[in-house]
């Protein structure tokens, strides 16, 4: 389970104090798990379907975001359309290019990439 601790620490690793302000970070968290961001679902049962490992944690796609690319986090998303999970998570690159990755919630797996100069953010 992601605890709110190492989910700080996460954001830290990946330089978001130095992009936005915490306050904003916070309200964006707070916003996406408050339940607007994924429908009339509780936050609640969210935290229950990553326990029960139906649901992949934000701290998996942030490591392996952190493994493949370069780039600040900007922006965290977690949307619930028709029982399905999606993060979607944007990235600020060095030329400052604004990239958007969907995972799907369930399996983990990336299933877009938006942006441009997107090949520069990969890690070699």
């Amino acid at each position: 389970m992601l605890t709110t601790s190492r989910y700080w620490q996460r954001l830290k690793r990946m330089r978001l104090r130095k992009t936005v302000p915490m306050s904003v970070a916070v309200a964006v968290l707070a916003i996406a798990l408050a339940g607007s961001a994924i429908g009339d679902q509780p936050w609640e049962a969210l935290h229950s379907e990553v326990r029960r490992g139906e649901v992949v944690s934000l701290e998996s796609i942030l490591d392996w975001l952190e493994a493949n690319y370069i780039g600040e986090v900007l922006e965290v998303e977690i949307e619930r359309e028709d029982g399905h999970v999606e993060y979607e998570i944007k990235l600020l690159g060095a030329q400052n290019q604004v990239v958007e990755f969907e995972f799907d919630g369930h399996t983990g797996q990336l299933m877009k990439i938006e942006g441009v100069r997107i090949n520069e953010m990969r890690r070699q």
